[in-house]
């Protein structure tokens, strides 16, 4: 067993971030002792990490815990994912002089933090369009229950090859529809057959990440920009199709309806090349 105590800097309010987290039940997390359980897989082998704040969001300061598994790497991942090395207090600086200054004021030290693994996060994706929030949380904890596992209070979504072996029936007992099932399947399969790299792409640009996975059946615009925002943590996205914004912007500005595409690109000018924490913020806003 390891543990590491260490320290970024402020603004970060780890407290949100639990409370955001909290809403998802294959979470395990404590709100009042301000640890979560995260799982890490590195070389196709699983960890779990504990993560407990100390600090204040002035001052944010972290114990990590494991069992087993490289210190360094973990932390490393840790810190992609948890986004302990973006500039928090330039990126409210940033957003201190626009329109957005009153919302980052409200919800200051909230950082755009990744799921825990890329390949989950692709499938959540898959899981959750069209159906609403509720019974997409249920469906996609049946599915995690049933194929992937859990290991030190931490549960990991089925690897690529798991998912790649199922069928259509199999996730159709779960309540997938058939499309659904076909969808998901198909990306695993695209990762165990066809050479899609999600790690690789970490290091790929927009365009090629775009072009890449456009062509898996069932992967839109929509799971591709979630993919880049959540998987990846690219920080200059602004999807404008996204219901959410649009009715945030529309509550901001007071408008009668919501704005349209040319409104937006006229409201995000001064915004870059921070969007990612615009959408963030103005999803928060609404919430």
């Amino acid at each position: 067993m390891w543990q590491e105590t260490i320290e970024i800097e402020g603004p970060y309010n780890f407290d949100r971030i639990l409370d955001r987290l909290s809403m998802d039940p294959l979470n395990a997390l404590d709100l009042d002792k301000r640890t979560i359980h995260v799982p890490i897989k590195l070389n196709d082998e699983a960890f779990t990490a504990r993560v407990t704040a100390i600090g204040t969001t002035e001052q944010p300061s972290f114990v990590i815990e494991a069992e087993s598994g490289d210190k360094a790497r973990m932390i490393k991942r840790l810190s992609e994912v948890f986004q302990w090395e973006v500039p928090l207090k330039d990126i409210h600086d940033h957003f201190g002089k626009t329109d957005l200054n009153l919302i980052f004021e409200e919800h200051v030290g909230t950082p755009l933090i990744l799921d825990f693994d890329p390949f989950g996060c692709l499938l959540k994706c898959i899981i959750h369009q069209q159906l609403n929030m509720a019974f997409a949380i249920k469906l996609t904890g049946r599915f995690v229950k049933k194929y992937g596992f859990e290991k030190d209070g931490a549960w990991f979504y089925p690897d690529p090859e798991t998912v790649a072996a199922l069928t259509v029936e199999e996730l159709r007992e779960l309540q997938f529809s058939g499309r659904k099932a076909e969808y998901v399947i198909d990306i695993a399969k695209a990762v165990t057959e066809a050479g899609l790299d999600l790690e690789a792409l970490k290091q790929e640009d927009e365009q090629i990440i775009f072009d890449r996975l456009i062509k898996i059946r069932g992967i839109g615009a929509w799971t591709i920009q979630n993919f880049l925002l959540f998987g990846l943590g690219r920080q200059n996205l602004f999807p404008m199709a996204d219901i959410g914004i649009q009715n945030a912007l529309k509550k901001l500005y007071n408008l009668e309806k919501k704005p349209t595409y040319e409104e937006m690109e006229r409201y995000k000018t001064g915004w870059e090349p921070y969007l990612s924490y615009a959408s963030l913020y103005l999803w928060r806003s609404i919430e």
